[in-house]
């Protein structure tokens, strides 16, 4: 009920009007949810995880187990909300949760009767089999039986903000200690507090309504700041919420304390709560929790109740509490009855170590103040006030055994949990944790591992301190996915990234299909045309005439720097100082173990200047690559890394007739094989304006690459397909150039390799130079069991008939033993039959024997072949 006492926090000029399960109440600016419920006389506000019992609310802070609710409606709702943590505004509906048909009938509460057959575990040797029954009847049945509050189903229509923040000293809590430590701190100080707005320290940047929920490593702090939580839906005009990305030099905990409730029949109902609890509705809210009240245990503020016109009793401690919607009466130590209407829990308190031990920081039992204080490191963070162990000495009070006396409100674990426990072998406070799920519920124990931890080490016959504690993991309290998520949702949460040509090929009907983020052409279908149809007639084009192909996406890094040669000879196989300007090179990439990693053709532009080309989908690891090296195990190079990716747009022309195509169009090169020849780069005009051209072929034909600055794709583009449209030129995509590239044997990284194949497996030995005094993975490369003869190597296929990729190999149609499996398979437009690369073992001196590779269904006979099945002497490509 509102008294006139107290209400510090609370504007009592003002009513706002809120809904709880339907039923309209009043509150004031200031009320949080739970205290406006306590002013409105309601104290049962939910039902228990697994008993369905009936819960009030315990505390007043984030530590609160028990009035979880959910707020809000539609798709603003939010199950498992803290009502002692959500602030009051005008119109806030709130819903009590794991309830049916109604909160103050349950049916669910039948579970308590039988509460005896579900003791600790109980699933664990229960729900043996069979598996059937796990998915169709054990799941859904604990599923709808035991839990939170539903998700909405509709997208979280509100906004989500994100901030990386630095300073010198970060206090984290705004009470008295922790106002005290940034005042008296130096340099950008930032103090954090998860309530209300107060008085800023001078000189410091407060940020009220924020919960720092995470330490990590080198002081950096994750917090959530409630914008706009205290706004009805309709009046909030910025973000909802704000992660906070904060790295301090130093870190000031001032995260007080929690007062523990005491362990005894029946101390879970509505009308019992901590002690501090009842205090700060008084001190904050105007809030009497009752009229007849029972104090157990250490009493603080029972004066401050009393001159708000509450009888109050205080007894060291209880025997049991009675009731059932609420609490209407305790047994005392003597054994007699006393009528109450709320009972308060005075136990002792623990400070709010949590954020101190996220990165290591230990605590020690302290026999005194019977609580776990933080143990002072260096690189661990300073703690202030309660945090440290300025609390007062509470004499413990011993738990109380008997039916429903509770240590894990959240998930329902009792003291004969505890014991049950203890008896069957579990000792340590890890397995005690996991096989009870004490303190795993969203409180994440702070208001049970205390007392449950306590209790094993009376069975145990030990102290506290010797049991320790459990390992306290972020997030301190709940964080909504929507903060964590900030701005990646939706079309942000994977960007699809296209080409400066995507809206020509859009315009042609091209089918698209992902590689990486990349939006790429799959092919060019005409009407009626299958996509086997398309690709088909798209291969043949380019084998007998010339086609196009948008290559924009491929990698491509700016390497400049004196050293620029010297980098690409430690990170390629083979060597790179002599390669002369205006010429390009093949080169392959190997990881630490010797297995490949990326490969591609780079371009001398100047003797200190390269241009890296990588495939499409490792760009991003290839140059983290580089500058991982370079920034760790070759610092002394002088060589600078830029991604030009998206600088450089590139359209390929290839096939017999591409040269005649380019001369329609280019201006300023001699396109001659003798002043142009294959594996060479060369400045030109196209459509008046400057390109790179690069004769560079992954079809095996004659083949020119025309690199554009991506302001001017689309007109290169244009040009090249005006001047070749006398020629029949075809645009090709992405499932053609894979069956060219293979009829020509070149590989495709991710394809023909998995992690295990070196460069040897894949017949590129002859890049590899053993002469170089070292490059990544030459050691490797020595390794006997690279020099095998039975590993897998690439070799070519022509089965009987289409085969799959992934097919496993045998050597006999009836044999079991894998030998490789199939890489690639296609039908070629030349030969027009089916061709595969597969990964063999032994697959070199097996070129002409007979393979079968099995799918699933026949077995499908195959000769083994060279991997190249289209122009082995490279006439055309060099035509």
């Amino acid at each position: 009920m509102r008294v006139s006492a107290g209400g510090a926090r609370i504007d009592r000029g003002r009513v706002l009007r809120f809904r709880f399960d339907g039923v309209a109440m009043t509150g004031h600016p200031g009320d949080t949810l739970a205290s406006a419920l306590l002013a409105n006389g309601v104290h049962l506000v939910g039902r228990s995880f697994k008993y369905h019992r009936p819960r009030g609310i315990v505390s007043a802070g984030a530590e609160e187990p028990n009035a979880l609710v959910t707020v809000g409606e539609g798709a603003f709702a939010e199950p498992n909300t803290r009502a002692t943590m959500v602030e009051l505004h005008e119109g806030l509906v709130a819903t009590s949760q794991n309830r049916w048909p109604s909160l103050s009938f349950d049916a669910g509460a039948l579970t308590g009767l039988f509460g005896r057959f579900f003791p600790a575990g109980f699933y664990y040797k229960t729900f043996f089999g069979p598996a059937s029954r796990w998915t169709g009847l054990y799941e859904p049945f604990i599923r709808r039986m035991a839990g939170l509050g539903p998700a909405p189903t509709a997208a979280d229509p509100d906004h989500y903000d994100r901030v990386v923040a630095h300073c010198d000293c970060l206090v984290i809590g705004g009470g008295a200690a922790g106002r005290a430590a940034a005042a008296a701190a130096s340099g950008r100080v930032m103090m954090l507090d998860e309530g209300m707005p107060g008085a800023d320290p001078p000189g410091v940047t407060c940020l009220w309504r924020t919960t720092a929920f995470g330490r990590y490593d080198d002081n950096l702090v994750m917090a959530v700041e409630r914008v706009a939580d205290h706004l009805p839906p309709d009046e909030r005009r910025g973000p909802r919420q704000r992660l906070w990305q904060i790295r301090a030099k130093e870190i000031v905990l001032a995260t007080g304390a929690h007062q523990q409730p005491l362990v005894f029949p029946g101390n879970d109902l509505p009308g019992v709560m901590l002690e501090s609890a009842a205090v700060r509705y008084l001190n904050d809210f105007g809030v009497l929790v009752g009229r007849r009240i029972v104090v157990a245990g250490e009493i603080g503020g029972a004066d401050a109740l009393r001159d708000a016109g509450a009888e109050v009793v205080h007894l060291p401690h209880v025997l049991a509490a009675h009731g059932g919607r609420r609490v209407r009466g305790v047994t005392g130590p003597d054994g007699r009855r006393i009528a109450c209407d709320a009972l308060l829990m005075g136990g002792h308190w623990q400070p709010a170590v949590h954020l101190f031990t996220h990165v290591g920081g230990k605590v020690a039992f302290d026999a005194g103040r019977h609580a776990f204080l933080p143990v002072a490191a260096e690189g661990q963070p300073r703690c202030v006030g309660a945090c440290a162990g300025e609390l007062p000495v509470v004499a413990p009070v011993a738990p109380v055994v008997g039916p429903k006396a509770f240590v894990d409100y959240q998930n329902d674990v009792t003291l004969a949990d505890i014991d049950l426990a203890a008896r069957e072998g579990f000792v340590s406070v890890e397995h005690l944790k996991r096989y009870t799920t004490t303190g795993m519920a969203t409180d994440q124990g702070k208001l049970s591992n205390l007392n449950a931890l306590s209790r094993l080490a009376d069975n145990l016959a030990v102290a506290p301190g010797v049991v320790g504690t459990t390992t306290f993991r972020p997030p301190y309290t709940p964080v909504t996915f929507g903060a964590l998520a900030g701005h990646d949702r939706e079309l942000l949460i994977d960007p699809a990234r296209t080409t400066p040509l995507h809206g020509w090929h859009v315009a042609r009907g091209a089918v698209f299909e992902d590689v990486g983020q990349w939006k790429r052409p799959w092919y060019f279908p005409k009407a009626g045309e299958s996509m086997h149809e398309a690709v088909l007639r798209e291969g043949r084009a380019v084998r007998e005439g010339v086609g196009m192909l948008d290559a924009s996406t491929l990698g491509k890094i700016d390497i400049r720097g004196p050293d620029a040669a010297a980098l690409l000879n430690l990170v390629y196989t083979n060597a790179w100082a002599k390669l002369e300007v205006g010429r390009c090179r093949y080169g392959v990439m190997l990881g630490e173990d010797g297995m490949v990693f990326d490969d591609g053709v780079s371009a001398r532009i100047a003797d200190d200047h390269f241009i890296m080309f990588t495939t499409t989908g490792n760009a991003a690891r290839v140059l983290d690559r580089l500058e991982d090296y370079c920034q760790t195990e070759w610092p002394h190079l002088e060589v600078w890394l830029n991604s030009v990716t998206e600088h450089w747009a590139a359209a390929v022309v290839t096939g017999p007739r591409a040269r005649d195509l380019l001369k329609g169009a280019v201006s300023g090169c001699d396109l001659s094989a003798e002043a142009f020849p294959h594996l060479a780069w060369r400045e030109a005009v196209v459509a008046g304006h400057p390109v790179r051209l690069y004769r560079i072929s992954f079809t095996g034909e004659l083949s020119f690459e025309i690199h554009s600055d991506a302001r001017h794709a689309v007109a290169v583009w244009q040009a090249l397909w005006a001047a070749g449209e006398a020629l029949g030129v075809t645009a090709y995509g992405t499932e053609t150039m894979h069956v060219l590239r293979a009829e020509k044997g070149y590989v495709i990284i991710g394809q023909e390799t998995d992690g295990t194949v070196g460069p040897h497996d894949l017949g590129l030995g002859w890049a590899v130079s053993l002469k170089k005094p070292d490059f990544i993975g030459k050691r490797s490369l020595a390794r006997p069991d690279m020099q095998r003869p039975d590993r897998k190597q690439l070799v070519g296929l022509l089965p009987d008939a289409a085969v799959p990729e992934g097919a496993q190999l045998t050597a006999g149609a009836a044999d079991r033993a894998m030998l490789g499996h199939v890489t690639s398979a296609y039908h070629s437009p030349v030969m027009d039959r089916p061709f595969a690369l597969a990964l063999l073992s032994g697959g070199r001196a097996r070129v002409g024997e007979e393979v079968f590779a099995r799918f699933g269904g026949a077995p499908v006979r195959c000769t083994v072949t060279e991997a190249m099945f289209h122009d082995p002497e490279g006439v055309r490509m060099n035509g």
